[in-house]
Order: C-alpha cells, then sequence, then structure tokens
C-alpha cells in the first residue's frame, strides 16, 4: 500500500515510491482516493519520457490541448511547455513567459464551458531558489463566507473569458481572443466529494450576471477577500521529477513568479477534462 504524507495542514500531499509508468489498478486508486482528500498530489522521483507522463495523466481524465497554441510542445500538443524560449531575439525577458501563472490567484479553465478537471505539471528543470508553486482550498474559501453572503451567491453565476477584464491574451493566437464568456455558478458542489466550494476566478472573470457593474464590482472585489484561508494553503517547492497534480474544481493556485531568470524553471503541463459519460 502506498504512503501519502500531509504536506498542508487541509491542502496537500506527497508520495514517495513509487513509479507511474508501472501502477496496478490498486495502487492508481489509491492515488487518486489521495488526490481527492487532499487536492493537490506530488508525486516525487520520476523519470519520464513525454509519452509516459502523457499515459499516466490519461488516466484522471481526458487531456486537452492548452488554448494557447504557440506553447504547446512541437511533437505532443497536448502538452504545454512552460518556461522555455523566455528571451526574445533581442535578449529582452519576455515577462508573459517568465511571470506565467503569477498574475494572481486563479484557477484553470474557468473560460471554458466545461472547466478543466485538473492541471498536472512535470519538473524538467528547477531554479536554484524561488519558482514555488503555491495552493489554497476553495472549500475553506466557501466555509469562511458569512452565511448572508451564501444565501446570497447561491444564485449568481460569473462570465468568463480567458483574458478576464485585464484582456491578458498575449498567449493566444489573434482568432482566439475575442471568444464569448462562458458563466459558472460562484456556489459550486465539487462532483466526487459532495463539498461545496467558492467558485471564483479574478483573473478570467469578467462580471457577475444579472448585477448593475458597480454592484458587480463591489461583489467581486469583496469575494477577493475570501478566496486564501491562511490555515488552508500549501506551497510547493519543486524537486526535479516531480509530478504534481491539482483539483480545479476545489482549489486556486499561482506561481510565485520569483526565480531568477537566467536559471531553468521548466515544466511539460497537461489540462485534464471529465470524460464524457458513457451512452
Amino acid at each position: 500500500m502506498i504512503e501519502v504524507r500531509r504536506l498542508g495542514p487541509q491542502i496537500g500531499a506527497e508520495i514517495n515510491g513509487v513509479d507511474v509508468r508501472a501502477l496496478d489498478d490498486a495502487t492508481y486508486s489509491a492515488i487518486y482516493r489521495a488526490w481527492l482528500d487532499y487536492n493537490v498530489l506530488a508525486v516525487r522521483g520520476q523519470n519520464l519520457q513525454i509519452g509516459e507522463f502523457l499515459e499516466y495523466s490519461q488516466r484522471f481524465g481526458l487531456v486537452e490541448p492548452h488554448p494557447s497554441k504557440s506553447t504547446r510542445h512541437p511533437d505532443c500538443p497536448e502538452v504545454t511547455l512552460l518556461g522555455t524560449n523566455k528571451f526574445g531575439p533581442d535578449g529582452k525577458l519576455d515577462m508573459a513567459i517568465y511571470k506565467r501563472g503569477a498574475e494572481g490567484w486563479h484557477t484553470d479553465g474557468s473560460y471554458n464551458e466545461k472547466p478543466f478537471k485538473a492541471t498536472q505539471l512535470y519538473a524538467l528543470a528547477i531554479p536554484s531558489h524561488g519558482g514555488d508553486t503555491l495552493f489554497a482550498s476553495t472549500y475553506a474559501a466557501y466555509n469562511a463566507l458569512p452565511e448572508r453572503l451564501k444565501q446570497r451567491l447561491q444564485n449568481l453565476k460569473g462570465a468568463y473569458v480567458y483574458g478576464g477584464r485585464g484582456k491578458r491574451t498575449s498567449l493566444l493566437n489573434e482568432e482566439d481572443r475575442n471568444r464569448k464568456p462562458v458563466f459558472h455558478p460562484l456556489i459550486r458542489t465539487h462532483a466526487e466529494t459532495g463539498r461545496k466550494v467558492l467558485y471564483f476566478d479574478p483573473n478570467k472573470i469578467l462580471y457577475i450576471d444579472g448585477l448593475e457593474e458597480a454592484e458587480s464590482d463591489a461583489l467581486i472585489a469583496e469575494l477577493k477577500g475570501y478566496m486564501i484561508q491562511p490555515d488552508a494553503e500549501y506551497h510547493h517547492k519543486w524537486r526535479k521529477g516531480d509530478i504534481v497534480i491539482w483539483d480545479n474544481r476545489c482549489s486556486y493556485h499561482k506561481a510565485a513568479g520569483d526565480y531568477p531568470p537566467e536559471e531553468d524553471r521548466i515544466h511539460w503541463r497537461v489540462s485534464i477534462s471529465e470524460r464524457a459519460a458513457a451512452a
């Protein structure tokens, strides 16, 4: 039986001593259960080829190419390359690549009609210091809401697009920059655990549907104050060979964006969606 070690008080755990290339169904089921329990799961000490990483990722769901076409792996478009080509031909640091994921707390795929179930990263190169990824529980965010706010949010939806109100679309191709917003309830119930979450992404939200602009802006600002609860965070310090998967249905995350830019911080990333239900 695998050993799961808790890393944060409410979120985050690690597993050592397994090879994800050779998991039987029982061991994989234990890994999946630990992931649901801890929201963020690190499997240490892996040595993977890209096809092996993709094959393991597909056990969690349907792997879909990220909308940022320019950062897809040239040989495997389902995989995104993070941290490569940071410097332009003129030697200038491309901040959109260096700071990717560090623009603030968010959840991946809120701009999709069906948001990503999970995101998984595999660490290829790690800087000498900095470069952590920070996580927080959306269960805790919901639990921290006062009752009057829970009631107010119950039937409200947020409108989301990739670039949000800041129109941060530089990593998208031109034809992908003007998609219509999608709408998601601000209070959602996790499909597998049955627990309620505050589903909220301030980087991708345009407005709260049905509210006047000033009221929407004020509520967005108020919700930001509940997102991150101090006893419900986990900061992952990367090691080469780490695989980390997080559940976008019940966690927020952001990159620290603080590592030496002349050093490498390179990951493979996959976006994982729910598989379609069998007919």
